[in-house]
């Protein structure tokens, strides 16, 4: 669960992250580096690909302002792995991921706490 957000800091589960995270079920990986800033790469999501079983839902936190674009390759190896995309600005993706966890759907997050 997000306990909050702002620019630059996330609260998940009691504990305060500032770098980029990436939120899966049993753990959250602090510290996620993406090939380019503010684009995404299928490569930045290796860890999200590799879960077993597969996330239903992404939702990508595209960073305070969403300056992190998303390209359709990505979009694209995502529905061939059956998992739905959700991109939306930081703020708003903590709430939608908080959202989905409460009903049940497998959820993993990306997300861009700065810019």
């Amino acid at each position: 669960m997000i306990e909050s957000y702002e620019f630059g800091v996330i609260v998940i589960n009691g504990k305060r992250y500032t770098s980029d995270v990436i939120v899966l079920p049993e753990r959250v990986i602090d510290g996620w580096w993406r090939k380019e800033g503010h684009r995404l790469h299928v490569e930045d999501l290796e860890e999200i690909l590799k879960q077993e079983p597969k996330p239903e839902v992404l939702i990508v936190g595209t960073g305070y302002y969403g300056l992190v674009k998303i390209p359709p390759e990505v979009e694209n190896t995502l529905k061939s792995h059956g998992i739905e995309l959700v991109a939306q600005p930081t703020r708003e993706a903590c709430e939608t991921f908080n959202k989905i966890l409460k009903s049940n759907k497998l959820v993993v997050g990306a997300f861009h706490l700065t810019c």
